[in-house]
């Protein structure tokens, strides 16, 4: 409901329920709505107040143009009414215009969405996990036993005065419960809305268990035809199938219906995001109040925009963030959208994949906090994160985002070799600084400062080592440098020791990169996590291009990341093999050294390299062959335990 014509429509609702011509009540009558308003002079709430806007029934209120704004202004004065309320705007919205004609924000609850990329059951399993699915469906089973499920569309529902009548006492019984005396969905507001434009879009969702109604609510489809807006449900408390939570019930049974009918989306309304999260929403959109009233200054708090990190590359800061993606934060899900150029009858595929993954990436913090080493995670936010097509994009995305010709890159030899050939692809100098000590876990800092690069690329835990580096050095080296220190984590899943991504919030020169290629087995997915302070986010986002990260990539991740319990079993399981596997060619006839790993691969020194290597090959297994980097070695990752063991018996062959 985001055209005027649904405005206007709504606001007529509106003014039925309040039995005037035009909208016009005091914030104290807006029912919980007010509540945002607690720290306004009581006066304010009690005065008269003009709407700009359908609240109570509208999901968000569009921006008003500076044009609607004077018309609504010209509107409160010929009316002598003090106060002006433009309810329940996006805060990703255009708000200029609201700010120049002196009104002022105020914070109100945030928009909820669920997006229905999939079958619900999977979807839900995705999003919630599979314990809360497994609630969500036995709360549907259980009132599904005792009540139907009945839908009614508003334009018909002269032909069902019964449920025109429970659905009036429903919410009258619903506002006294909540302290509240105006019942913005009375008997009038009701006609006005089923003889109204919007009754062919709107249907009355009917729960009834023998002939006594028990919850009753109201749905309308968007003007795109693509989703529903959730716009009110109340329930009979005193009816035993509510204590069985019948909105959770009746929520799973419109997912349902919204699936069946080919929807895209399902609005939940206003409220908090935690418990909406709970339900499967995955789309949630900040909004304000926005009120002009006498007495009432500008608050001053307007959201200055990001700074940009002094590490971008003069060239980056001339360029904005490209294409659709500088409108990632402004939800697209009910516009109709003619601007994208794609065939619209080839279903969804043709759409271009999600650009807010905002969403996403607070639930990637969310669970990697919870992980050992990661403690300090949960002090990040959606801002410190970008999503990029595995962590080897993100090191030639940083490469070109934040250097400059001529500008020298240092690497630690032996490390992951990409970081060099990026880095002359993209004509900057390399210095090559090597590790030291009998497992090559020592860096030189020193060195690496009096070459002062631009930017040192640390491999920890090392590839193809599978060492961790001294993090007494590397938390100097990070204080101390000039230039940026990238930390590359893609094998920390596998370690004991923590994780570098705590220091963040503490180091505008550090950048960590993470992977679900690795510990996460979402190698297809391609999915790399750059996490630095936001400005050098910002800067990264400008050279990366849009729409990379696919919508069957962020379904996969999510999942992965809600359902994370076979993930960790699975880490346990390559650590244990891991360590049975050094043991065993510790001892192995073959073999003349097992480096230490804290990863997912072992880094061993044979006694006759070529011929080893010859041998494996010949018995159709695969390993790296790193003798060039360690001289004589092959870098092993842990397979299962029948994988593993045929190794060891290929390797028996080889003597």
């Amino acid at each position: 409901m985001r055209r005027s014509a649904d405005v206007d429509a709504l606001q007529h609702v509106l003014c039925a329920a309040l039995g005037s011509r035009v909208p016009v009540c005091s914030i104290a009558e807006l029912g919980q709505g007010a509540e945002a308003f607690g720290a306004l002079d009581p006066a304010a709430l009690e005065s008269p107040t003009l709407l700009g806007g359908g609240a109570p029934y509208l999901p968000t209120t569009p921006a008003p143009s500076p044009q609607a704004l004077d018309a609504l202004v010209r509107s409160a004065e010929a009316l002598d009414v003090p106060q002006i309320l433009v309810p329940n705007v996006r805060r990703s919205d255009d708000t200029r215009a609201l700010r120049a004609a002196g009104f002022v924000p105020v914070a109100a609850d945030t928009e909820c969405v669920l997006r229905l990329t999939g079958e619900v059951d999977e979807l839900l399993r995705t999003r919630v996990g599979a314990d809360q699915l497994r609630d969500l469906r036995r709360r549907h089973h259980a009132v599904s036993r005792e009540a139907s499920w009945e839908r009614i569309q508003l334009s018909e529902l002269d032909e069902s005065p019964w449920a025109r009548d429970a659905f009036v006492e429903l919410h009258q019984r619903h506002v006294e419960r909540h302290g509240g005396h105006h019942n913005p969905y009375n008997a009038e507001a009701l006609d006005a809305l089923a003889h109204g434009v919007l009754a062919d879009r709107t249907e009355m969702l009917v729960s009834r268990r023998q002939n006594s109604v028990v919850q009753a609510g109201l749905i309308t489809k968007s003007h795109s035809g693509r989703g529903l807006y959730y716009l009110t449900q109340a329930i009979d408390h005193d009816d035993p199938v509510a204590r069985r939570n019948l909105y959770v019930a009746s929520l799973y049974q419109l997912y349902l219906h919204a699936r069946r009918s080919g929807l895209d989306w399902v609005h939940l309304g206003r409220g908090a995001a935690d418990r909406k999260r709970r339900l499967g929403a995955d789309l949630f959109v900040p909004l304000d109040h926005w009120l002009r009233a006498p007495g009432l200054a500008p608050s001053g708090d307007e959201e200055e925009e990001q700074a940009l990190s002094d590490f971008a590359a003069p060239p980056v800061t001339t360029v904005p963030i490209p294409g659709p993606a500088r409108f990632r934060h402004r939800p697209r899900f009910d516009l109709i959208d003619l601007s994208s150029n794609t065939n619209p009858f080839l279903g969804a595929e043709s759409r271009y994949p999600e650009l807010d993954t905002a969403e996403l990436a607070r639930t990637y913090l969310a669970t990697l906090s919870k992980l050992p080493g990661s403690e300090g995670v949960g002090a990040l936010s959606a801002d410190h994160l970008l999503f990029t097509s595995g962590a080897v994009d993100g090191v030639m995305l940083l490469l070109a985002a934040l250097t400059s010709p001529c500008e020298s890159v240092c690497v630690t030899p032996p490390t992951f070799e990409l970081y060099a050939h990026f880095a002359r692809v993209l004509r900057l100098p390399v210095v090559e600084v090597p590790l030291s000590g009998d497992d090559l876990t020592g860096l030189d800092t020193e060195r690496i400062l009096a070459a002062d690069p631009r930017v040192t690329l640390l491999c920890d835990p090392n590839n193809p080592l599978g060492t961790r580096l001294d993090p007494t050095q590397v938390k100097d080296l990070v204080a101390r440098s000039r230039g940026l220190v990238v930390i590359d984590e893609a094998y920390v899943e596998f370690s004991e020791n923590p994780s570098y991504a705590e220091l963040i919030a503490q180091h505008d020169n550090l950048i960590v990169l993470r992977t679900l290629s690795k510990a996460w087995g979402l190698a297809s997915a391609r999915c790399g996590i750059a996490l630095a302070q936001p400005g050098l986010i910002d800067a990264l986002r400008r050279v990366q291009v849009p729409f990379g990260f696919t919508n069957a990539s962020q379904h996969a991740v999510r999942d992965r990341l809600t359902n994370s319990r076979r993930v960790r079993a699975g880490i346990r399981r390559i650590r244990t093999e891991r360590d049975r596997m050094a043991a065993a060619l510790a001892d192995h006839p073959a073999v003349d050294r097992v480096f230490p790993s804290e990863a997912n691969f072992l880094l061993v020194r044979l006694h006759k390299h070529e011929r080893v290597m010859d041998q494996l090959r010949g018995a159709g297994i695969l390993v790296a062959d790193t003798g060039h980097l360690v001289p004589a070695t092959c870098r092993i990752s842990i397979g299962d335990r029948r994988a593993n063991n045929t190794l060891l018996d290929v390797l028996s062959t080889a003597l």
